[in-house]
């Protein structure tokens, strides 16, 4: 019998894995080279300005077994971490921002992990430059130090500056701003600043310059893009003076003045010269050269000019002195030096103010009479007035206005030298108004125009004025609105009118009259202007209610104008109502109201508005009257004869109705009437109910009788004579109509 050995399957699974566990292989990278996108990182250089969240490589490596892999990235202790890995991918993406010119390399720990084994290498990634830095310049502020006589072309200064870029972004070059307005260059590439070629410095022109110098990069590459960048300083230039320029005058030209009460040996006013070198300024000698003639004299040291004689010595009106100021150097040379002219003019003092003469002397006051209105340029003759100014010169120069209503009048001449005759002429001859203005006065000024005194003097001109008839009657309006009751008595005031004339005296007086279709019911008074009604006059308002005519106010020259006046004649309640001639008899349909009508001739409301009632009727329930309009109905319970039957024992259900119509005028007017009202009930056939009527108009029953009569005349009458004509035209057509009718042949026999 054989034995025969079981084995169980776990202790078979036990017995595989022992023998796969001591066949496992590390896993390992791929080595793709350099350039490779994919492998271990080995030798992969990335540019600073790659963006954060880049995807910059991918792991990429097996496992001989076959096994998954798993990578990761690991970083020395106190280094920062540039990358992040997908550990089932491989894909390494960039999680902070590179900067080459802080950190120009990154070293990664990289592994690869079957599970079993893990695989770990340091790489080393290089960053790469990119184009991120602008140049900078060192050692700023830069203040340089020039003498004004630097020659043009030289070097004065060297400007530095740094670009922590490589290659062409770390170049730099530099230029200068507004080259073409700058008295410096600069050299391109060593960054020496010189003075431009042709051009000097002077320290009495320009104390400082402010250069800008520009460096710039050689540019390069920035995410994708070329860039070039720049910056800029300032270069503080201050030029340093050199004795090179004469002295100059200061507030040239020199005038002075001696005046007749000026003393002999008074200050007449001081030139001043300055070193024109501002930096080292040298003190300055001043002399007269000629132009005095003994007369003035000068300070050396203070350039104060004096008068040494007094202003009645002096020859001559005006003098020209001819002034030296020169340099005194500190080994006194006063080679360097300029000169300047002084005029000095004798005037006389200012001390008399102009003066205005009338024709028996020295007067502050004019009056002049005149009519208003005088022509426009005409001159003021009776006015005689003269200015005077008794100083010699500009002294005796001044200007004549006057003050006062302004535009009416103006002066000439308005510029005067010494002396002249004032003459004032109208400028406006509106405003010369005698109603305005029954005296204009006005201030005639002069006033001196070039001394600092400014004398003056005053003049009351004062001009009274005389009326002339210029102004023409004026209504208190245009027109007037009036209202008067129709019942007014003749002589009745209606309105009253009112015109002003402003003129005086008899100009002033206004007479009034009125004319015009509507004005011959009405009569004005002359003086007064009340309008009143002629003494006969009937006013209705039924026949005229309105009338106008024009009122016209005239003065004693025949100067007049003209309104208009509206007269309305009131309405007065003095007609009753009056019913008309057909208001006798009424037939009334039951169901169908009938209508009454009153008119009143009044004119106007309410007069003529007329109100209905019925005053009596037996029995007294039985109509209803519309106040309004009159229409009467029977009450709203009564429908049928039947019901009228039982109301009364009238068995003709006629009715005598007394109504009333009355106006609303105060006082009110009435009229009564006596209406007979026959009821019938309703008939469908409006010729039934027409034939009912004519019962009681027997005259209307006759003619409808001669009318139907010569109706069937008439009508037998055309037909008669349209049948002869068509006889009579049917003869004519065919004569021989009637022969062939009348002789026939006999009738014609076949043979057989």
């Amino acid at each position: 019998m054989k034995h025969v050995r079981h084995f169980t399957p776990s202790l078979f699974l036990s017995l595989v894995h022992v023998c796969l566990v001591q066949a496992n292989y590390a896993p390992y990278f791929f080595d793709n080279g350099a350039r490779s996108t994919n492998g271990n990182m080995a030798l992969l250089s990335l540019s600073e300005d790659t963006p954060v969240g880049t995807h910059v490589y991918t792991l990429n490596g097996t496992d001989p077994e076959g096994d998954p892999v798993t990578y990761g990235l690991a970083y020395e202790a106190g280094s920062r971490r540039y990358f992040s890995v997908d550990k089932n991918l491989g894909n390494v993406t960039l999680i902070e921002e590179l900067d080459r010119e802080k950190e120009d390399e990154v070293e990664v720990i990289v592994s690869i992990s079957d599970g079993l084994s893990t695989v770990s290498e340091k790489v080393r990634i290089l960053v790469m430059d990119a184009n991120d830095e602008s140049p900078e310049f060192i050692n700023t502020p830069y203040i340089v130090q020039v003498p004004e006589n630097a020659p043009s072309g030289s070097s004065i200064f060297k400007i530095e500056a740094v670009d922590k870029d490589t290659g062409s972004g770390g170049s730099i070059t530099y230029f200068l701003q507004n080259i073409h307005a700058n008295k410096f260059t600069i050299d391109r590439h060593s960054g020496v600043l010189r003075i431009k070629t042709g051009v000097t410095l002077d320290y009495e022109k320009s104390r400082t310059h402010f250069v800008v110098v520009v460096a710039k990069d050689g540019g390069g590459k920035l995410r994708g893009d070329n860039k070039v960048f720049s910056a800029t300083t300032t270069v503080t230039v201050n030029v340093e003076d050199v004795q090179d320029t004469p002295p100059m005058f200061i507030g040239t030209p020199y005038y002075g003045y001696v005046y007749e009460d000026t003393l002999a040996g008074s200050e007449v006013l001081t030139v001043v010269a300055l070193d024109g070198d501002r930096g080292k300024p040298n003190s300055i000698h001043y002399c007269i050269v000629n132009g005095s003639e003994g007369s003035f004299e000068i300070s050396n040291t203070t350039g104060a000019i004096s008068v040494i004689k007094s202003p009645n010595q002096l020859k001559k009106e005006v003098y020209e002195l001819k002034v030296q100021a020169s340099e005194v150097s500190q080994e006194g040379d006063d080679s360097v030096y300029a000169f300047a002219m002084v005029t000095i003019r004798v005037v006389d003092l200012n001390n008399h103010p102009p003066t205005f003469y009338g024709e028996n002397g020295p007067q502050n006051r004019f009056e002049l009479t005149m009519y208003e209105h005088p022509p426009e340029g005409e001159i003021l003759r009776g006015l005689k007035i003269t200015v005077n100014d008794s100083d010699q010169g500009a002294n005796a120069k001044f200007n004549l206005r006057l003050v006062g209503p302004g535009g009416i009048f103006r002066v000439v001449p308005q510029t005067v030298l010494n002396e002249a005759q004032v003459t004032i002429i109208v400028e406006n001859s509106a405003a010369i108004d005698y109603e305005k203005f029954k005296v204009l006065t006005f201030k005639l000024l002069a006033i001196e125009v070039n001394t600092p005194e400014k004398f003056s003097s005053t003049a009351d001109v004062v001009i009274h004025l005389l009326d002339t008839n210029d102004n023409v009657p004026k209504f208190s309006s245009d027109y007037y609105i009036a209202r008067i009751p129709e019942n007014s008595p003749g002589g009745s005031n209606v309105v009253a009118v009112t015109a002003t004339d402003p003129d005086s005296g008899l100009w002033g007086e206004v007479k009034y009259s009125i004319y015009g279709t509507g004005a011959d019911l009405f009569l004005i008074h002359p003086s007064t202007g009340i309008i009143y009604t002629q003494p006969w006059a009937v006013l209705d308002a039924e026949v005229n209610s309105k009338y106008n005519f024009y009122v016209k106010a005239e003065d004693t020259d025949g100067k007049y104008s003209l309104a208009e006046v509206f007269i309305t004649v009131l309405d007065v309640n003095d007609h009753s109502p009056e019913f008309n001639e057909n208001i006798q008899e009424k037939t009334m349909i039951i169901g169908t109201p009938v209508k009454i009508e009153a008119i009143d001739q009044d004119a106007e409301e309410p007069n003529n508005i007329v109100d209905y009632s019925i005053m009596q009727a037996d029995p007294a329930n039985v109509f209803d009257i519309d106040q309004s309009t009159g229409e009467i109905k029977l009450k709203s319970y009564i429908r049928s004869l039947d019901i009228i039957h039982n109301i009364t024992k009238n068995k003709d259900c006629i009715w005598s109705v007394v109504v009333q119509a009355k106006d609303r005028g105060s006082p009110s007017f009435s009229t009564t009437a006596v209406l007979k009202i026959d009821i019938t009930e309703e008939i469908k056939s409006r010729v039934k109910s027409y034939i009912l009527g004519l019962k009681k108009r027997p005259w209307t029953i006759f003619g409808i009788c001669m009318s139907g009569v010569l109706s069937t005349i008439s009508v037998t009458m055309v037909i008669s004579t349209i049948m002869y004509w068509k006889s009579v035209k049917r003869s004519r057509l065919h004569p021989q109509g009637k022969i062939r009718k009348i002789i026939r042949g006999p009738p014609r026999r076949t043979v057989c």
